[in-house]
């Protein structure tokens, strides 16, 4: 090979390169990726981000103590540490189960603790209803398991399951945040 073929050869690949950079650049441009969370400004014809509109979802009282653990997470997550909206156009129904269970029986021959494990299993539903039209506009559920450590004291196995409950409800509290706001992004 000559050294003019060898420049051509050089050039040729040069403005090969260029002109796969600039078609790279194109089809970088046209992509519409937004962060889910993104609360960027509402403009006409276009919705507002989904960190507004998981503020303005008020999240209904229930009656157990590991379901309002899961509820004050979710208000602290929606509303960035403030409380809830008084006049929400959304609304959500949660319901949480626990369901607790003995994991492994190790018996120990001596008369020290004989530890075992246990399972805490949240299950969190949620229904989002339109106030002002009553439509359901998202529903979903989801499950978090936690394990714990039961010893022969009573107390420390109670504590031991308290523990897992809140750990059970902060992860279930994530998982339903989410779920909420994908649901929320559709539309």
């Amino acid at each position: 090979m000559s050294l003019p073929e060898a420049r051509n050869s050089a050039r040729s690949l040069r403005v090969a390169a260029r002109l796969a950079l600039v078609a790279t650049l194109a089809l970088a441009s046209a992509c519409t990726v937004r962060p889910l969370y993104s609360d960027g400004p509402a403009q006409a014809g276009v919705e507002a981000g989904t960190a507004t509109q998981l503020a303005s979802i008020n999240i209904k009282p229930v009656n157990t103590r590991y379901g309002q653990e899961v509820r004050n997470h979710l208000i602290f997550m929606f509303n960035g540490g403030a409380g809830q909206q008084a006049a929400a156009p959304y609304t959500m129904d949660l319901a949480v189960t626990a369901l607790s269970e003995s994991a492994l029986l190790a018996a120990v021959t001596t008369k020290d603790d004989e530890p075992t494990t246990g399972t805490m299993t949240l299950t969190g539903t949620y229904i989002i209803t339109d106030i002002k039209t009553g439509k359901r506009i998202a529903s979903g559920k989801r499950n978090v398991s936690a394990s714990f450590d039961r010893p022969r004291q009573e107390f420390a196995t109670l504590r031991a399951q308290r523990d897992a409950e809140n750990r059970a409800a902060r992860e279930l509290a994530e998982l339903l945040r989410l779920a909420i706001a994908q649901d929320m992004s559709k539309g």
